[in-house]
């Protein structure tokens, strides 16, 4: 048979639920999957009495069994199972609630009108969704978690919902458990990345280093930390003191060095600044120089204006001659 192959030819397993999976949506999957996985759907108890049969050669198939329940397929590949379940839970398509189902998200209803008339007012009530009337219009005030995730959907709003064209479920292929050659873990041990791991590694690390300071216990941890606070001691003794050893010398020497960077560096800025200055300033004396035979010439005296004739002989003007 074609299950029994599988189970002999393919090392890894993807143990997948179909719920709420049209057939289109399944053949999506199938052509996606080609090359890569072989999905196998049929009765339950024909898949547990094969695996049962193939189990007495390769007895860590067993673990299969007890995942072999409910509406569910099994998906065989021989490639990285993360990138397998990526490409089956890729698709997914919206869909509109029915009543009595259990919701697989929270639902929320959007504030904002609704453009329903003003009789549906005790539509909205019943629902203890606070409305208004606008422009003859219902409006919804504030958003409203109308279903939890876990919740029996109610028939009220399944009405609500399709009053308001909303469809607020997405229904796809779920990937529940992985099988890797006769080790069996949940499908989300596929997102654990290698910076995760390194991080619970360190954290624990630091932990156990932490009980061991507490307990005065020296090993591999401790000992580099009694080692350095024992340095800081000796350090601090032949700097107290005159005696002074080559590893305390090469520590005061790269200190003073360091110190001394930061110093030359607060010095040279100043330096730098008064040179720009002056260059400035050089560059303004000669624009000055430049501008030296301007500056410096006298301003001409300006000729008075011929005096008229008949002035001179009135006397200097009009004015003097009846003063």
């Amino acid at each position: 048979m074609k299950f029994e192959k599988m189970l002999g030819e393919y090392n890894n397993c993807l143990v997948v639920g179909i719920d709420n999976v049209g057939s289109l949506q399944m053949q999506k999957v199938r052509i996606a999957l080609r090359g890569k996985a072989v999905m196998i759907m049929g009765k339950n108890t024909l898949m547990r009495m094969i695996i049962k049969e193939v189990a007495v050669a390769n007895p860590k198939l067993e673990v299969l069994l007890q995942f072999v329940r409910g509406n569910i397929g099994l998906v065989f590949t021989n490639d990285d199972l993360k990138k397998v379940r990526n490409v089956i839970v890729e698709f997914k398509t919206p869909a509109a609630a029915k009543s009595g189902t259990t919701a697989p998200t929270d639902v929320f209803v959007p504030a904002g009108p609704t453009g329903m008339d003003p009789g549906q007012t005790g539509f909205f009530q019943a629902l203890n969704i606070p409305t208004k009337i606008v422009k003859g219009a219902v409006e919804i005030i504030n958003e409203v978690h109308l279903i939890k995730a876990g919740d029996k959907v109610t028939s009220s709003a399944v009405a609500l919902l399709g009053k308001l064209n909303i469809q607020p479920f997405f229904y796809g292929i779920k990937v529940s458990t992985c099988y890797e050659a006769g080790s069996v873990y949940p499908s989300e041990i596929l997102d654990i990345t290698e910076a995760d791991l390194f991080a619970k590694f360190f954290n624990g690390v630091s932990k156990l280093t932490a009980l061991s300071l507490a307990a005065r216990v020296p090993n591999a941890l401790t000992l580099p930390i009694y080692l350095a606070n024992g340095f800081r001691k000796l350090l601090a003794l032949s700097q107290s003191t005159s005696y002074k050893f080559k590893e305390a010398e090469d520590f005061f020497a790269k200190g003073a060095a360091a110190a001394k960077a930061p110093a030359a560096a607060a010095a040279a800025a100043p330096a730098a600044a008064a040179g720009k200055d002056a260059k400035g300033g050089k560059d303004a004396g000669k624009d000055a120089k430049g501008g030296k035979g301007k500056a410096d010439e006298k301003p001409k005296k300006e000729e008075a204006p011929p005096a008229d004739e008949d002035e001179d002989a009135l006397g200097g003007g009009g004015l003097d001659m009846f003063g």
